[in-house]
């Protein structure tokens, strides 16, 4: 029997596919954030959002933008540390020509672009302190003045900030402007990893299922029960961002209209047998599926099983395996396994 989830987070609220565009989750962590959007987008007041990578902040900065008064206007989004250091300032509030090398033209910058609508800093902690006192300076006069200008410019934007950072650590050790930390975070929103709302990976598997069908004109796909279960169980480090590149490779490479443990990709079907979610010693393979794996899956698996049963010690999982302690890390480089999960010397 094929599993199929009804996305029944679209029903939530009445024009809640317009008003949450692509957020999905009906958990109650979710739906405490769905309430918050609603309550801070009418309003100007500037905005925190806090997550681990992947976790879909741009989503809600845009969610915030469609309900708020400035709709109609543009939503510009940055991400601050894409953009190399000595660039930021210039990107940020413009130049003129001959400011700094490369400054070939005046050029309005992302925050003029944004006037009337939104201007959303992903990766904020990553904005050089110099661009951190300019920014504080905007926020609280609505001016800006491009770089090697002496005019300042009004305008009139809404930002919205996000990071995977802690900012309050950052303050504390003088990485990140105080004044400027409590200017963004006068409404902050804090956004789960996936792994601490499970409870949502099995509508996110069927929206992304029937988005990814549609973009590669596919039609009448669905998960077999083991391959729903090895999603649900799965820790997510790359949180929803993998979650969805994990469908999109399924739906890529399977044969058939039922999507497979095997077709998942690697890391979700060996991923569980990491230390803390290991099986007991002679245990069969995860839900069963060991006959279809590579020669390389089998050998990660086993040393994985093998440093569970030594509880993470590298010592004395390598003499049972037989292998000195450096082949042993060689593979677990090889199968991207980190030093700092296990103990011993």
């Amino acid at each position: 029997m094929a599993v199929r989830i009804r996305d029944t987070h679209r029903s939530a609220t009445p024009g809640h596919d317009a008003l949450f565009k692509d957020i999905v989750g009906a958990s109650p962590r979710m739906r405490r954030i769905y309430r918050l959007i609603t309550k801070v987008a009418p309003t100007d007041s500037t905005v925190l959002i806090q997550g681990e990578s992947g976790t879909g902040k741009e989503l809600i900065a845009r969610s915030i933008h469609l309900q708020s008064r400035r709709s109609s206007g543009p939503f510009v989004a940055v991400n601050v540390g894409a953009i190399p250091e000595t660039l930021v300032e210039g990107e940020l509030f413009g130049h003129t020509r001959g400011a700094y090398t490369g400054a070939t033209q005046d050029r309005a910058g992302l925050i003029e672009e944004a006037d009337g609508g939104t201007l959303f800093l992903d990766e904020i902690g990553d904005m050089p302190l110099s661009a951190q006192v300019k920014l504080l300076r905007t926020l609280e006069s609505n001016e800006v003045r491009r770089v090697g200008e002496n005019v300042t410019r009004m305008v009139d934007l809404r930002v919205v900030a996000a990071t995977h950072r802690d900012l309050h650590e950052m303050v504390r050790t003088g990485r990140f402007r105080e004044d400027l930390y409590y200017r963004l975070r006068v409404v902050q929103i804090d956004v789960p990893p996936l792994r601490e709302r499970r409870e949502d990976i099995g509508l996110l598997a069927s929206y992304f299922l029937d988005r990814v069908m549609r973009a590669q004109g596919k039609t009448g796909m669905s998960f077999s029960p083991e391959a729903m279960e090895t999603l649900e169980h799965y820790d997510y480090p790359g949180n929803v961002r993998e979650l969805e590149n994990a469908i999109e490779h399924a739906i890529t490479l399977s044969e058939g209209p039922v999507l497979t443990t095997g077709d998942l990709p690697v890391s979700l079907r060996v991923g569980r047998m990491l230390p803390d979610h290991a099986t007991p010693a002679g245990a069969a393979g995860p839900l069963g599926e060991r006959d279809g794996w590579s020669l390389a899956e089998v050998e990660r698996d086993h040393i994985q099983r093998v440093l569970a049963r030594h509880r993470g010690n590298a010592t004395a999982a390598a003499r049972q395996l037989g292998i000195s302690r450096t082949t042993l890390w060689r593979k677990l480089r090889e199968y991207g396994v980190a030093r700092t999960d296990l103990a011993g010397p």
